[in-house]
């Protein structure tokens, strides 16, 4: 099967922290991608800046570097890699000193009917300085877009404070706030699953759904980001976007339209409808933890206190929390979140548990029958498994077998995967939003989320330890077995 291309219309893309780790490992790579596919027209431009002194052909050189190391060797290609740094250029740009706004001006020059997209690979505290800079020097244009990363603010005075700061310059239909999870391949899927299908949506419900579990676990540590992890948490760094944007695909209502209004409409309702987590239920919902040494990949590795370098800090590294819609459709029906570094394994999974049948028709020689559910895999191995119970063949009587039926998007479709980035680049072009975050959204988000912070401060219990290489600590275990479930692991 191959893949369809929808070519675009020229454009011109400044990245802001270009030399920056984002950019490097994700920006350029998918920029380079969409060019060997044909998708970026002739004449497109990306332009390069930060502060760091640097020449074209020096920044070429650096996107040549980066591109090798993190696209698969199997896809690169000499001459489309010549061809792709040939659209490269860069202007240094020291936004705290305000220089170099003048010479940005010349490179993008006065075509006020072209696309112009404005990337913030920044710290998010340059944000507003950035916007207003690029308004007051009249590089704003018509057909100006502006892509902002995670995360918008710490809590929901500084997202809006964050928020205003951008809209003082660029209308909201002209933002776009950037969460990579909503490019992947089967958070799309889920949305097909639900509404181009009459087998699911009509089971959608609490009369047939038993409770969804949402899994977003990381192998790694923090690594390099040791500052601002510490400043975040597991709570604001996954929860508060990844994991309830996870959340309102899975519950929302269907949409009038796959319009991003409409899509954004449905995601309100739902954080609007989840249940407030207060000071009196933080400590039956909620399980904050912090790993310490243990072994990941086969080897040693230190605890997160070690890797920070400071024995005092209280940052939750794992969170497990019980959150509960107080809607019609979902009413009684638990959603289990869970997120965490220095796990057993880097996975990412929604499983939608269907209720158990009320009654059996077999006798107890048939085995155990399990309950259907669903498992949507976001990572590794993007796909979609089914599980049922079948007979298990062969003569000797009714033995039922619990098997999934299996669909791997790599093997049924025989096609490249492409990278979140290369699909939420390619959209911001097209003037798509419908896979970014509308300003209500995310500010309703932390609506939710800041309670549970602040119980979390109030009670002033430090995290619950686990070994890194283990699935959290066993308060998380408990969280959900206190309701007779446990979470899932792959039955292959």
């Amino acid at each position: 099967m191959i893949a369809r291309i929808i070519a675009v219309e020229p454009f011109d893309i400044v990245v802001f922290g270009a030399t920056g780790d984002l950019s490097q490992r994700k920006l350029l790579p998918a920029l380079y991608e969409r060019d060997k596919a044909g998708q970026v027209p002739p004449g497109a431009r990306i332009i390069g800046t930060s502060r760091r002194p640097m020449s074209d052909a020096e920044f070429r050189d650096f996107a040549r570097k980066a591109i090798l190391q993190h696209v698969p060797s199997a896809e690169q290609s000499g001459t489309v890699l010549d061809d792709f740094l040939a659209r490269l250029s860069y202007v240094p740009v020291d936004v705290a000193a305000s220089k170099g706004w003048d010479g940005l001006g010349e490179a993008l020059g006065d075509d006020a009917g072209r696309i112009r997209i404005f990337y913030l690979a920044t710290s998010p505290d340059l944000f507003g300085e950035i916007c207003d800079q690029l308004g007051a020097h009249g590089l704003v244009t018509e057909r100006a877009r502006v892509v902002v990363e995670k995360p918008i603010g710490k809590d929901l005075d500084s997202a809006r404070a964050l928020n205003d700061a951008i809209g003082r310059v660029f209308p909201e239909e002209s933002i776009y706030r950037i969460d990579h999870y909503l490019g992947k391949e089967t958070v799309q899927n889920l949305m097909a699953l639900r509404f181009a299908n009459a087998l699911f949506e009509p089971l959608w419900n609490s009369s047939h759904i038993d409770h969804v579990q949402i899994t977003v676990a990381e192998s790694l540590g923090v690594e390099g980001r040791a500052g601002y992890y510490d400043g975040a948490g597991a709570l604001r760094d996954m929860v508060q976007n990844h994991i309830l944007q996870l959340l309102c695909l899975v519950a929302m209502e269907p949409p009038t339209s796959m319009e991003a209004a409409a899509l954004s409409d449905e995601k309100l309702k739902v954080l609007k409808a989840l249940k407030p987590i207060t000071d009196g239920m933080v400590n039956t919902t909620t399980v904050r933890g912090q790993y310490r040494a243990g072994a990941s990949a086969g080897g040693a590795v230190p605890g997160y206190l070690e890797e920070l370098g400071d024995n005092t800090s209280h940052t939750e590294t794992f969170v497990a929390l019980k959150a509960q819609i107080d809607n019609w459709r979902w009413a009684n029906v638990p959603f289990y979140l869970r997120t965490g570094k220095r796990l057993a394994a880097r996975m990412s999974e929604i499983v939608v548990t269907f209720r158990a049948i009320p009654h059996s028709v077999f006798d107890e020689s048939a085995g155990v029958i399990s309950q259907n559910h669903l498992v949507i895999r976001l990572q590794p191995d993007e796909g979609v498994k089914l599980w049922l119970m079948i007979k298990d063949p062969g003569p000797g009587g009714m033995r039922l077998q619990h098997v999934p039926l299996d669909m791997s998007f790599a093997k049924a479709f025989n096609v490249r995967n492409p990278d979140a980035y290369e699909r939420l680049v390619m959209d911001v072009v097209r003037g798509n939003q419908s896979l970014f975050m509308r300003r209500d959204v995310v500010e309703q988000a932390w609506t939710w989320v800041d309670p549970i912070i602040e119980a979390w401060k109030a009670s002033k219990e430090p995290p619950k330890p686990y070994t890194a290489g283990t699935w959290g600590p066993s308060a998380a275990i408990a969280l959900i077995e206190r309701d007779g479930r446990t979470w899932h692991e792959d039955e292959d």
